[in-house]
């Protein structure tokens, strides 16, 4: 698959992203690249070689579920950034039109 400067622009747009003209050359000869590891990696015979799914052997450790008693709300609260009337006041990340 030959990738051109109008795949990578079409691409950006298709992602909404903006790359400055001259960028798009080095981001076209990495896709380039990128897309002949791949040829390279699907040309290779893996018959017979069990999927890998997981390459550290990990065992889950499970621990009984049980509540705990933790500290009382203003000690929890000592250590937040800002509080208002007992809870913890985050930025407003949605905000409402005068309409609703």
């Amino acid at each position: 698959m030959k990738i051109t400067e109008e795949t990578i622009k079409h691409v950006a747009e298709l992602s909404r992203l903006e790359f400055k003209e001259d960028e798009i050359g080095g981001f076209t000869a990495q896709m380039s690249d990128i897309i002949k590891m791949a040829e390279q990696l699907s040309a290779v015979d893996t018959t017979g070689v069990p999927e890998t799914v997981q390459i550290v052997d990990r065992d889950t450790t499970f621990r009984e579920d049980k509540p705990e008693h933790w500290q009382d709300r203003d000690t929890m609260l000592k250590n937040v950034p800002e509080k208002a009337n007992g809870y913890i006041k985050v930025p407003v990340i949605i905000n409402k039109d005068d309409n609703d």
